[in-house]
């Protein structure tokens, strides 16, 4: 599934060619996503894009109506296209816009979702009522995260990757931070100390502000047809690497599932 750097530089690929265009069509081709997508996302059709911004791993297209979301799913991509451009299996959703271009949503395991907000609504839907702060945001500092934690005995890693405690830290950027904090995936909770809370923070911020600026030159073209965006060519510290060498101090790193998601950590390192 995209995490959140793959789905922030989606935005800012996406971003030039739509915003302040005019929505000339909407094209629904399978309705049936995650969520059934609502007859209301045509009431766009004439509307100019007037911001495109991300909260979480959902994409919002604001127009002066009502903000359409997307939610790329496990599988999903967007592109930019003539729209002249040949339609191709799984191509479920369109926006047509003034400029001879498209926005299209592909995804083959239509788990993705397209949802409709409009601005009478005044509270959220509820897939973004509950989503924590920004990682990148002020909001999200030592101190906010050690109060969310002050009662929980749970282990970090799933902690750090609920949602509802903070949006974006997929198992990826979950693994490394850990890993770059010098704290164990399965330390519980209520065991982390203060000073460590500040330094795991720290470390969430660099490597998903770094995944963001590296994913805008290894991402592929978002006008480019033949291309599908994906994670991002780095070099890891520990994620895929279960088996090998420790970066750090050489030990062989171990592997584990913690909440079903697989989980790589050095045990010498990481406390």
């Amino acid at each position: 599934m995209p995490e959140l750097p793959e789905v922030e530089v989606t935005r800012q690929g996406i971003e030039p060619h739509i915003n302040q265009q005019t929505i000339t069509k909407v094209i629904v081709r399978h309705r049936q996503m995650r969520w059934p997508i609502p007859e209301e996302v045509s009431l766009l059709q004439d509307q100019i894009i007037l911001s495109v911004k991300r909260r979480g791993k959902y994409l919002l297209i604001n127009t002066a109506i009502g903000t359409l979301i997307l939610h790329l799913g496990m599988s999903g991509s967007l592109r930019i296209l003539p729209v002249t451009a040949e339609i191709k299996k799984h191509d479920h959703f369109e926006l047509q816009l003034s400029n001879g271009q498209c926005l299209r949503l592909n995804d083959p395991r239509r788990f993705g979702a397209v949802l409709w907000q409009n601005w009478q609504q005044t509270e959220p839907l509820s897939q973004l009522a509950s989503l924590g702060p920004e990682p990148l945001s002020d909001d999200f500092n030592a101190a906010y995260i050690k109060d969310k934690a002050k009662t929980k005995s749970i282990v970090i890693k799933n902690f750090i990757m609920d949602s509802k405690v903070v949006v974006g830290v997929g198992n990826i950027y979950a693994n490394e931070s850990l890993f770059l904090a010098g704290i164990h995936p399965k330390r519980p909770t209520n065991q982390v100390t203060e000073q460590e809370w500040q330094q795991l923070v720290s470390v969430i911020k660099q490597v998903l502000a770094a995944a963001i600026k590296q994913g805008g030159t290894t991402l592929k073209d978002f006008t480019n047809a033949d291309g599908k965006p994906g994670y991002f060519v780095q070099s890891l510290n520990v994620y895929g690497r279960g088996g090998e060498n420790c970066v750090t101090c050489g030990q062989v790193l171990n592997e584990c599932k913690i909440g079903q998601r697989a989980s790589v950590f050095c045990g010498f390192c990481q406390k």
